[in-house]
């Protein structure tokens, strides 16, 4: 390889541009509840995306990232001219941050994954030829696209008829909150936690059985519960507030539970989208170094570090912008709709997650938010912000797809 150290230095380069697009547009979406519902705000949101995105991404990104980087493409297509590789992955990186840039800026919640998928599509298309292309794969994903928001929708639909039905219906709702909200809480860290020994500490070299699974797992949703019940017994009821709104203490008690599962959706989205920004990095430098396509590379720190990074980066920059859009815009959230959204989108991604499957964080999300909007009726929901979002969704992919084929041909040429 006769650029060896150009091809790692521009795949640092455009990765960590990739992961900044992620922290601006996607992890936006994640923390968009929990700010747009006020229980949090955007500099709490930056600290708790720091940590949790970042533990995600290091500890449990690394599924994924096998899909990203050798699912789609077939790599004997490649294998006599790794050089086509690196220019297509390189490529992809950068029209699939550049397309982020650009509807960040306009507040468009887009899927990352979409536009990286279109983008590797789209220059092995042309690059490689399309029989080099697994299309099964691609249609799984595609799929994916489609269930992964339905299924979001009705779990946070489900999840909110039992707040609704348990908390907000009845007579003294402050007590059953504080009764139900550190069930609520066990049920939450149970699930993050479990997803999180079965796929993610596999990484680091820990393999539990079944059960030792499924005991870790309740004992970190008993502590989290009982950390939880012990901040929500402080709450005390503002009588002068509850005039104007008759659930503000309620709301204040869920507020408690929205730190805890907009920490497990950070994590969960570190877990699935990082993957984005580091699966085609890794194939580079793992190409550009052993002069082999799909060399068993394990993933360098280095690399799920820059990832982590990049993202918590693109948050604290560009992220207030998607935030608006998702949190306040798509229709009006309080903390106990904004922790049915949440709980019922992270469940759905940590799984998937699991799985290998690169779903769409943002899909999920907003088919989420969706569900929860549905639970009140459509008159709840701005259908002209939707129809927005859709539009910008079905545009990523061509968009990724296009640019990413201008930049193979200039990136072939300077280098060949």
């Amino acid at each position: 390889m006769d650029y060896q150290l150009t091809y790692i230095i521009l795949a640092g380069i455009f990765g960590a541009f990739m992961a900044w697009g992620i922290g601006a547009n996607d992890v936006a979406n994640a923390m968009a509840t929990s700010v747009g519902s006020k229980a949090i705000t955007i500099k709490q949101a930056i600290i708790i995306a720091a940590v949790f995105e970042f533990s995600g991404a290091v500890l449990a990104g690394g599924e994924v990232t096998s899909t990203i980087r050798k699912g789609i493409i077939d790599a004997s297509a490649v294998s006599g001219n790794p050089e086509l590789l690196i220019y297509g992955m390189l490529s992809a990186l950068l029209a699939a941050g550049l397309w982020l840039l650009i509807a960040s800026q306009r507040g468009w919640p887009v899927s990352t994954t979409h536009s990286i998928v279109g983008a590797v599509v789209g220059f092995a298309a042309v690059g490689i030829g399309t029989e080099a292309i697994k299309w099964g794969k691609v249609g799984d994903i595609v799929l994916s696209w489609i269930v992964t928001p339905l299924i979001a929708g009705i779990l946070a639909f489900l999840i909110f008829q039992t707040v609704h039905h348990l908390i907000l219906k009845q007579k003294n709702p402050v007590e059953l909150a504080k009764r139900y909200v550190p069930i609520y809480m066990f049920i939450t860290a149970f699930i993050l936690t479990l997803v999180t020994i079965k796929k993610g500490l596999k990484h680091v070299g820990m393999d539990l059985t079944d059960v030792e699974a499924y005991v870790y797992a309740a004992i970190s949703g008993v502590i989290v519960a009982i950390i939880g019940a012990f901040f929500v017994s402080k709450i005390k009821v503002d009588k002068e507030k509850e005039k104007d709104f008759h659930f503000h203490t309620v709301e204040k008690v869920f507020g408690v539970l929205m730190v805890i599962t907009a920490s497990g959706l950070a994590f969960a989205h570190g877990s699935n989208d990082v993957a984005n920004a580091i699966g085609p990095l890794a194939a580079v430098v793992s190409t550009a170094k052993t002069g082999v396509v799909a060399a068993k590379a394990g993933i360098e720190t280095w690399i799920l570090l820059l990832g982590g990074i990049g993202i918590v980066i693109g948050l604290a920059t560009f992220g207030v912008r998607v935030i608006r859009t998702v949190g306040q815009k798509i229709t009006h959230l309080t903390p106990s709709r904004g922790f049915a959204a949440e709980l019922a989108a992270s469940t759905t991604i940590v799984v998937a997650s699991g799985t290998g499957m690169p779903i769409s964080t943002t899909q999920t999300l907003v088919g989420a938010v969706l569900g929860v909007g549905m639970a009140r009726g459509l008159s709840a929901i701005d259908l002209s912000v939707v129809r927005n979002i859709f539009a910008s969704w079905v545009i990523t992919i061509p968009a990724g797809a296009s640019l990413s084929i201008v930049f193979f041909f200039i990136l072939k040429t300077l280098f060949s």
